[in-house]
C-alpha cells in the first residue's frame, strides 16, 4: 500500500511538472558548456599600469612647478608614510574580501609597489595643491 501511495505521489509531480512548464528547463543539453565569468588574462598589470599612469600624472602637476624649501624633506617622509598607512588598509580590505591573492610573487610585487606609489602620488596632490597647508 505504500507504494502505491508514493508512485501515485510521483505521478501526480510529474503531472504538475508538465504544466508548471518546468518540463524544458529539465531537459538537458549536453551540447551547451556551462557560463563562465571570463576574467581577463591579465587583469592585474592592466590595473597596475592604470595606477601607475594615474601616479605619474598626479606627480607631474606637483612636481611642474618648485615645490617650498621649508621642512621639504619631513614633509615628504611624512607623506610617504601616510600614502603607506592607506595602502595598508586597502590591502586589508582587499585581504578581507579574499581578492589579495596573486599566482606570483611578481604579480604581488608589480601590484602592491604601484598601489602604493599611487595613494603617495594622491597624497602629494592633494597636500601641495590644496593650499591649506602651505
Amino acid at each position: 500500500m505504500a507504494w502505491d501511495l508514493l508512485e501515485a505521489l510521483g505521478n501526480i509531480l510529474n503531472v504538475l511538472d508538465l504544466f508548471a512548464g518546468s518540463s524544458s528547463s529539465a531537459r538537458i543539453n549536453y551540447s551547451d558548456k556551462p557560463t563562465k565569468k571570463k576574467k581577463t588574462k591579465y587583469l592585474t598589470e592592466k590595473v597596475s599600469a592604470d595606477f601607475i599612469v594615474a601616479a605619474v600624472v598626479l606627480l607631474f602637476f606637483v612636481f611642474k612647478d618648485s615645490l617650498p624649501e621649508k621642512n621639504y624633506l619631513q614633509t615628504l617622509i611624512v607623506i610617504s608614510l601616510i600614502g603607506a598607512a592607506i595602502s595598508g588598509v586597502l590591502f586589508f580590505l582587499l585581504h578581507v574580501l579574499e581578492l589579495y591573492y596573486f599566482k606570483s610573487f611578481f604579480k604581488l610585487l608589480l601590484f602592491s609597489s604601484s598601489v602604493i606609489l599611487f595613494f603617495i602620488s594622491l597624497v602629494l596632490y592633494i597636500y601641495f595643491r590644496s593650499g591649506l597647508f602651505l
